[in-house]
Parts: structure tokens; C-alpha cells; sequence
């Protein structure tokens, strides 16, 4: 099979990160690419470090063109932009959705953290593509709602435990930290190197974050239970990586805890689940992966989690290659199976 694959929004860094991880995919190509900031150019006249390996041009959205030349469409526009574009292809074209359009299930709830929805008749069809969790649901999806980068990080830990009422379902509190892509290649004074180089702050404290809402509605569904949690993000400064300290209380120890991680992820090639130790960024940095250490303390019978992903792959587009492969029969691994970028 090779696969025929466009690209709304190409530009940005979840664009720049599928066209990287797409240009070594076995079985697919991709052949439309769109973009209104930089439309007509080369895609390496705007992403110079594509020289050489990529040199197709950018183009405006055309649906009629992109049932005629792709089989899905990865949109990595930003939240509320690419509705309307979604909705003219759908019929067509499979598509996997990067920003949280169809991540929320509630329309109201939606509309609260984000704006109106425009197209809230296919949030139903939407399927929520955390790839580990959801996998025959996406084999068989027509749009996919991929994860954002925070909850990705949350949810792979905690679904597990929650689903086998191993984890108090109430007073979770996830300590997340992000690199500084997370925040988009649109430039800001919070993001600037001057503000952000040799600093470490909390942003968004509180219930503020527009992630919580997606966090919840999936806890929610792994305890049967309705959960709230307390979240609060960090700007690291660093290009890439994410690593979340997850607090929970529980009656049960350390190694049934693990063993029930580790049950469940044995089958996935993506998720490790640490015998000891605890990860860092480093040791994801420029994959697909999620690795997981925990422990439990006895004093406060609240077991620890550290997770760390990389917030562009694992966190976006890694995962969105993951669900095309899923969607498609493909090895999961296509496209994806890259060893840490080190040092």
C-alpha cells in the first residue's frame, strides 16, 4: 500500500514535524501541502532545513483538489480555523485533526474553553486518537481527534490504573512541564529567548488551561467516575520535551501498580514502563515515545508519576503518524521507529 498524504498548515511546528517524520515513512508520500502565509513558494524556501530533501510547493486549500490527489489529510491548523475545510473533505478523505477541535465530546463544553463550534454534527463521528487506549476505535475512524501534548503525557499513566480502580479517581494533581515549542512558532514575549532562556515558570495556574477539559473527559471515562483535576504547566527552557509528575492517592503498592502499567502497554511499542529509576526529557527527545517511572510513598499513601514525552511527536505529530497507520492496516511502527536524538 503507499498512501498519498496532505498537510493543511504545513509551516508550523507540528507541519514541520510530520513532513520530518513522513519523509522516512515506507508507505506513504505526501502530495499537497497548503499554506495561506506562504502560499506559492517552495516549502524550503520557509523551512530551510528541508534543502534538499523536500522542494514541494505550497498551495492554497482546495478541497476538490485534495480528494483528487491524497488519501488522509493531517490538518495542523489552529483551533476553530480548519473546521469548515475539515467538513468539505470528510466525505472523502480520511482525516486526523492536530489542533482540539473534536477532542471534546460536549459542545457547551467546547464552546466554554474555546469558541462556538461550527461543525459540532461530526464531533459524534470524532474519534479521540490517544493511538494506545483507542486503537480498534481509530482503526475504523474517518476523523481522529489527536491528542494535545499535556494530556498525551497525563493519560497514557493514569487510564490504566483509574480502569482497574487502582487509582483514587479523586484530588489527582498533575505538575506538567513543556519545551518551548509547545507554544507554536507564532512569535510572543513569553516565548522569546531573552524571556524564557535560563528561566523555569508556571503559566495558566489554576483552572485556566484549555487541556483541562480534555484531561478530564477521558479520566472521566477510564474511573466511570467524574474526575477534576488539579494541572498546572511550565514553560521549560528548552526546544522540545515534556516531562508531568503525576500525584495520586492509593492503598495499593509499588509493584502491583507497575504491574498493572505494564500489562496493559506490553503489547505497544511505544509506551516502556521503567523497573526502576524515572526518565527524563533526553531520553525521548525526537521520538515516538512515552516512558513511565513511578513510586509510592508510604507516609502519604500517594503514589508518584513521572512521564516524559516529546511534546512534537509523541505529543502531536507522532501520534498522528501512529493513528494514519492504525487507520490504514499499516505496521504501527512505520515511519516512527527512531532512536533518541543524543546528546
Amino acid at each position: 500500500m503507499s498512501l498519498s498524504v496532505g498537510i493543511l498548515g504545513a509551516t508550523g511546528y507540528t507541519g514541520a514535524e510530520l513532513i520530518r517524520l513522513l519523509h522516512r515513512h515506507p508507505r506513504a508520500r505526501i502530495t499537497y501541502c497548503s499554506s495561506r502565509q506562504y502560499n506559492g513558494k517552495s516549502i524550503s524556501q520557509v523551512l530551510g532545513f528541508l534543502r534538499g530533501s523536500a522542494d514541494f510547493v505550497l498551495e492554497e486549500f482546495d478541497a476538490q483538489a485534495i480528494v483528487n490527489r491524497c488519501d488522509v489529510i493531517f490538518s495542523c491548523l489552529p483551533h476553530g480555523a480548519g473546521m469548515g475545510f475539515i467538513s468539505e473533505i470528510i466525505d472523502s478523505v480520511k482525516v486526523i485533526d492536530l489542533s482540539a477541535d473534536f477532542r471534546i465530546k460536549d459542545e457547551q463544553t467546547y464552546a466554554s474553553w474555546y469558541t462556538e463550534h461550527a461543525c459540532a454534527e461530526l464531533l459524534a463521528a470524532a474519534v479521540y486518537g490517544l493511538s494506545e487506549v483507542y486503537r480498534s476505535e481509530i482503526a475504523g475512524a474517518s476523523l481522529v481527534a489527536n491528542p494535545g501534548c499535556y494530556p498525551t503525557s497525563i493519560l497514557l499513566p493514569l487510564v490504566p490504573l483509574l480502569r482497574e480502580g487502582l487509582a483514587d479517581h479523586s484530588g489527582i494533581i498533575a505538575d506538567s512541564k513543556s519545551g518551548v515549542s509547545g507554544a507554536g512558532r507564532g512569535l510572543s514575549l513569553s516565548t522569546h529567548i531573552c524571556e524564557s532562556g535560563e528561566s523555569f515558570s508556571a503559566y495558566k495556574v489554576g483552572r485556566s488551561h484549555r487541556h483541562i477539559p480534555e484531561i478530564e473527559q477521558e479520566l472521566t471515562i477510564a474511573a466511570a467516575a467524574p474526575v477534576t483535576i488539579e494541572f498546572t504547566p511550565h514553560l521549560l527552557p528548552i526546544s522540545r520535551g515534556m516531562l508531568s509528575t503525576i500525584y495520586f492517592h492509593t492503598t495499593h503498592d509499588e509493584k502491583i501498580l507497575r504491574d498493572c502499567l505494564s500489562t496493559f502497554y506490553q503489547d505497544c511499542p511505544f509506551v516502556h514502563v521503567l523497573q526502576e529509576g524515572f526518565p527524563s526529557t533526553k531520553d525521548v527527545r525526537a521520538t515516538n515515545r512515552c516512558i513511565i517511572g513511578l513510586a509510592r510513598n508510604q507516609a502519604t499513601s500517594r503514589a508518584v508519576i513521572v512521564s516524559v514525552i516529546d511534546n512534537l511527536t509523541k505529543g502531536a505529530s507522532g501520534q498522528a503518524v501512529q493513528n494514519m497507520n492504525l487507520m490504514f492496516g499499516l505496521p504501527e511502527t512505520d515511519g516512527l521507529d527512531s532512536i533518541p536524538v543524543f546528546p
